[in-house]
């Protein structure tokens, strides 16, 4: 615990204007950003008599080690400023919602060149109109049915869409109405994208106007006597006024605006947001938050509108917000509102008519869904804190193990070994944190010593983080740690949830550059990096053997402050260094439990890296060797000569026709082709028959070994 007065600013250092401030533990992570009015009027109150602090304020500076200031020029700058360090660094003490589910949204892809409308969730792409969200994905789809009636809009994926256009059949929906299959040019790009626009259009709450028209036509087809055509714009305008009634009337002016409700406690707080669009609620959805710093109900309404406005602009964000309280002062919000709107944005709290009994409402589900979240999570605390509990008694810790890594071996009888590394900290899986290795150090399958290869590798990478923030100064032997295990020399130093072909085999938290955003921190902008943070506990999937390796290598780093244990298969049994007898928990233990479920998530999480590197090799090509050759013009190659084999029996000229081919490159691939080309059969000289190639039969010129009548060679076999 950090005394705050060892890092207090002097008097007059902090300036009396503007500005964002980060407070950093002791290894420079950034762990709280704020914004003030006057950073050293803010400032002042943190370095206050402790005793006089909120409890979680306590906590944040006495876990900070220092404290510095960004100055702006105005606190619509300073809003903005604090968003993007909030979501950059992911600080532990500041508010940070979560969505209590993936909420789906109606989409429809206006950035190709014939709009698809499906459901989709996650972040938002450009291009791309999106209605909602939603409750349920379900919900959705019965809006959309009812509408391919009037705006028969492609729904199909891409390669049924390829596939349809290749035969020339439209798929079932073009069949019956509801798709106007431009796959086989029943309708033009152009006149397509006219239907998406009106979809659209019809989703944004402009409705009347396509019923009106559509009862004028129904009319008129009626005036003609055309009464087929008259009653399908009959069933048209009831699938419209069907699709309509799914979303009441609520506020009777066409209103467009999101109304935000936020229940609160001591501890908790939930945040509901109902969209409001042409007067009809579009869409619904809820976050929940711990209060980790002492934060009045407008401070909260302002981080639920940077969560969710940041990173929209034009349309998305309503002319109106309504919100329960205001944040004080309100001109910078509202103005940032106006700025990514681009036109004018009223933020005010409802006072009387529709819009209050509204607010009321969304109130109710606020306060409905944080009383749900405290029955769900109450079991939930109670048992992992109870699990966590247990290990240490078990294991004779100190205190509970908050952060455990676990440490698992893979491979295919000694090909491609690989290990895995999977985090949970609080009793929750941190997917951000986890880490694969390629065993790299020997060759065969050696578990025990891959184990040990892989914590010396991690601790490593550890001891070198902490020698450049000044923390660890005693090397040993002189060792270079921070070049030890880089990637420039070949060596995969437990690479992120990406390999270096970029494989994404789980799907990380990523910033805008694409970093893996994980707890330790990076340099010295406090950005979390790959191996800054240690664990209280490292648990190791096997018995002694391995949990032996595992305690010699951090021995040999001189690392004695975490703790080692194994969790053997068979018998479930919890192994400690140098003991003879395993330690056993019983079979209801939560404890027991929790660490079983962190062995099979690093089993599973090891083994779908190796089945994805061994997927690989089997897909393996001789162009793979030509450097410069990257899979664009792979591609293109195969796809102008159709196979591998005709490729390789291609002149060199014929090879430059493709394009992005020269001659160099087109040297270098005939090069590498007859380098890997395939041995000519073996015949047999007595009787002309070709003879087929076994295992074993090959010398180490490429060619078979034995040219005798198959009889004699089958003779020669062990």
């Amino acid at each position: 615990m950090a005394d705050p007065s060892s890092y207090r600013p002097k008097p007059g250092e902090i300036p009396d204007s503007p500005g964002v401030y980060r407070f950093r533990d002791e290894h420079r992570r950034v762990i709280y950003v704020g914004k003030a009015k006057s950073l050293r009027q803010r400032l002042a109150n943190y370095f206050q008599d402790l005793a006089g602090l909120h409890p979680r304020t306590r906590s944040m500076v006495t876990t900070a080690a220092s404290v510095e200031w960004t100055v702006v020029s105005t606190e619509v700058e300073a809003l903005q400023l604090e968003y993007s360090w909030i979501k950059e660094y992911d600080p532990r003490f500041n508010v940070k919602y979560r969505d209590d589910k993936s909420y789906p949204y109606l989409a429809v892809t206006m950035n190709e060149e014939y709009p698809r409308v499906q459901v989709m969730r996650g972040h938002k792409k450009k291009g791309v109109r999106y209605f909602g969200p939603y409750a349920h994905a379900w919900a959705i789809r019965d809006t959309v049915d009812l509408l391919l009636r009037v705006f028969p809009v492609r729904t199909c994926s891409a390669g049924v869409f390829k596939n349809a256009a290749r035969t020339g059949r439209p798929c079932l929906l073009g069949y019956i109405g509801k798709c106007s299959a431009p796959c086989v040019d029943r309708i033009s790009a152009e006149e397509h994208r006219e239907l998406a626009d009106e979809f659209c259009d019809f989703m944004t709450g402009r409705t009347n106007t396509y019923i009106r028209r559509l009862e004028k036509q129904m009319g008129e087809a009626a005036e003609e006597m055309e009464y087929e055509r008259a009653a399908r714009l009959r069933d048209d305008v009831g699938a419209l006024k069907k699709a309509m009634e799914k979303n009441a009337v609520v506020l009777a002016d066409a209103t467009d605006a999101d109304l935000i409700a936020v229940a609160e406690d001591e501890l908790e707080a939930a945040v509901q947001i109902f969209h409001v669009r042409g007067g009809r609620v579009r869409g619904q959805r809820g976050w929940v938050t711990d209060k980790v710093e002492e934060i009045t109900t407008g401070a909260l309404v302002e981080h639920a509108l940077q969560q969710l406005y940041g990173e929209e602009t034009g349309d998305a964000v309503p002319k109106e917000v309504l919100v329960p309280a205001l944040p004080d002062p309100v001109e910078p919000v509202q103005e940032w509102l106006t700025g990514r709107r681009g036109s004018i944005v009223s933020l005010r709290i409802p006072q009387r008519g529709d819009k209050k009994a509204l607010m009321e409402t969304v109130q109710r589900n606020a306060q409905q869904a944080l009383v749900l979240h405290k029955t769900k999570r109450a079991s939930d605390l109670t048992t992992r804190s109870r699990a966590l509990e247990e290990i240490a008694d078990a294991l004779d810790l100190d205190s509970a193990p908050l952060r455990i890594e676990c440490y698992d071996i893979s491979h295919l009888q000694g090909d491609d070994v690989v290990a895995s590394m999977v985090v949970f900290e609080d009793g929750l899986a941190r997917k951000s944190e986890y880490r694969r290795f390629q065993i790299k150090g020997f060759a065969g399958q050696d578990d025990v010593r891959s184990m040990h290869e892989v914590i010396t590798r991690r601790f490593r990478r550890y001891l070198a983080e902490k020698e450049k923030t000044g923390e660890w100064t005693d090397v040993e032997n002189g060792e270079n740690v921070e070049n030890s295990e880089t990637d420039r020399n070949g060596e995969n130093v437990g690479t992120p949830e990406t390999d270096r072909n970029g494989e994404n085999v789980e799907t990380p938290e990523t910033d805008r550059n694409g970093e893996i955003v994980g707890t330790g921190p990076t340099e010295d902008d406090g950005r979390p990096k790959k191996f800054a943070y240690p664990p209280q506990l490292v648990v190791v999937d096997g018995g002694a053997p391995q949990v032996a390796a595992a305690r010699r290598a951090l021995d040999e780093l001189g690392i004695d402050d975490i703790a080692v244990c194994g969790l053997a298969k068979r018998l479930e049994e919890v192994w400690l260094p140098g003991d003879d007898d395993p330690v056993v928990l019983p079979r209801t233990s939560e404890g027991l439990y929790l660490l079983q479920r962190v062995r099979d998530e690093a089993h599973r999480f090891a083994i779908t890296y190796q089945r994805t590197k061994r997927s690989k090799r089997f897909r393996s090509s001789p162009l793979d060797d030509v450097p410069g050759l990257g899979d664009t013009r792979k591609q293109a190659l195969l796809k102008h000569f159709g196979s591998l084999k005709k490729l390789r029996s291609a002149t060199i000229d014929q090879i430059c026709e493709v394009p992005g081919i020269g001659r160099k490159t087109a040297e270098t691939i005939a090069v590498a082709l007859a380098r890997s080309a395939p041995a000519a059969p073996a015949v047999n000289t007595a009787t002309g028959e070709i003879i087929e190639e076994e295992p074993g039969t090959m010398g180490s010129s490429g060619e078979p070994v034995t040219m005798g009548a198959p009889d004699e060679r089958r003779g020669q076999e062990t």
